[in-house]
């Protein structure tokens, strides 16, 4: 066979070629979205994680600094002077100020989370490519063969 006749061949595919052919592509793009999405989700995980986390830690911060500032309250009322006490209140309010700093920095991280704009804005895209793909009709020829079926 010369390149010629395989490319005409190539131009004549058989309609189970095509199917084929545009399944295969159809799987590729789905797969294609799929890891965009990926992409653009492990990014907002990834904050939504390290945010948690900050929010976390600041919830322990504040819980910790609950006894030992009851104490402070309760030594400096009983005091009142610069004891055991001041030190026990340097020390709940330095847990405070550390948990809100936490707190500070988890609430940024939450609000920079989006949703994957890159991949809805694909999809929608494709969607409306795929809406409105109409069959190519097959021009009618003189030489048009009919398929003979068997009665049996």
């Amino acid at each position: 066979m010369t390149a010629v006749d395989q490319g005409a061949q190539g131009a004549e595919r058989t309609l189970g070629q095509l199917v084929a052919s545009a399944t295969a592509e159809m799987s590729a793009l789905v797969h294609d979205e799929i890891a965009l999405a990926k992409a653009e989700l492990r990014q907002d995980v990834k904050r939504a994680g390290i945010g948690g986390a900050a929010i976390s830690v600041a919830g322990v911060f504040a819980l910790f600094s609950l006894p030992v500032l009851s104490f402070a309250a309760a030594y400096g009322i009983h005091n009142l002077g610069l004891g055991l006490a001041w030190s026990f209140l340097i020390v709940g309010v330095a847990f405070l100020l550390f948990a809100a700093l936490l707190i500070l920095i988890g609430k940024s991280k939450l609000q920079k989370v989006k949703p994957p704009e890159r991949s809805i804005a694909s999809v929608k895209q494709t969607a409306a490519v795929v809406g409105t793909v109409k069959p190519h009709p097959r021009p009618l020829s003189d030489k048009a063969v009919g398929v003979a079926r068997s009665s049996s």
